[in-house]
């Protein structure tokens, strides 16, 4: 029986099932907090622009994210039996890596046209030296061309393993409204490092909450939102 028919093909109800059950496995195996969620805005479609350590990132994030968050992951992953069609009913965009993918742009962009949030590890893969790297601009395009903000998102997952379950932090930063941007290269370099400041600004703040044990409380006043309970 293919996971369509098990779990159906609206993500909306996939995720319904889903996260009661990886989210307690994630924040298991990752204690993490999360800062600034309420920053995401919910009556349009985003981007959500985010620095990527470890494998964990993904599940983390939909633990903390209210509703569907349509991942980019790289298509190698959708050829895997079962976890592929898993990624697919949930709304995961395939995209090949190294390559212009122009149907996962397209299929991106009609995602946030729609109202939804795409989120995009704005780098490209992991990065392996504990610091955010340069950023790739496509997912920037998505938004540009759709007229949709960023919302920039710190990750502090660095060193993260199942045998190492350190303390993750994650802060979403305020949207970044691009579209008076040029849609050119100089455009796109231009919004590449203004997101790429900004995340890197978020990664050194949980950085620090996860060295402070995870407070109520950024020392901006940003409070610590409790996981996703729907």
């Amino acid at each position: 029986m293919s996971v369509a028919r098990v779990w159906g093909d609206d993500p909306k109800k996939v995720w319904r099932v889903a996260r009661p059950i990886v989210q307690p496995i994630t924040l298991a195996l990752a204690p993490a907090a999360a800062y600034g969620v309420e920053r995401i805005p919910r009556d349009r479609g985003a981007v959500l622009a985010a620095n990527h350590f470890s494998g964990i990132d993904h599940p983390l994030i939909g633990s903390f994210v209210p509703g569907v968050t349509y991942f980019l992951a790289k298509s190698e992953l959708f050829k895997i039996p079962i976890l592929g069609p898993i990624l697919a009913s949930m709304g995961v965009i395939s995209i090949r890596r190294g390559e212009s993918d122009r149907d996962a742009l397209r299929r991106s962009r009609e995602v946030v046209r729609d109202g939804h949030l795409v989120c995009v590890h704005i780098e490209g893969t992991r990065q392996r030296l504990g610091y955010p790297g340069p950023v790739h601009t496509g997912g920037l395009m998505i938004a540009m061309q759709e007229g949709a903000p960023v919302v920039p998102l710190g990750l502090d997952t660095f060193g993260w393993s199942p045998s190492n379950r350190r303390l993750c932090a994650l802060v979403f930063g305020e949207p970044l409204e691009l579209d008076g941007l040029p849609r050119n290269r100089a455009g796109y370099t231009e919004a590449g490092e203004l997101v790429r400041t900004e995340i890197v600004r978020l990664w050194r703040l949980a950085a620090e909450a996860a060295a402070a044990g995870l407070p109520p409380e950024l020392p901006d006043g940003t409070p610590r939102n409790a996981p996703v309970s729907d």
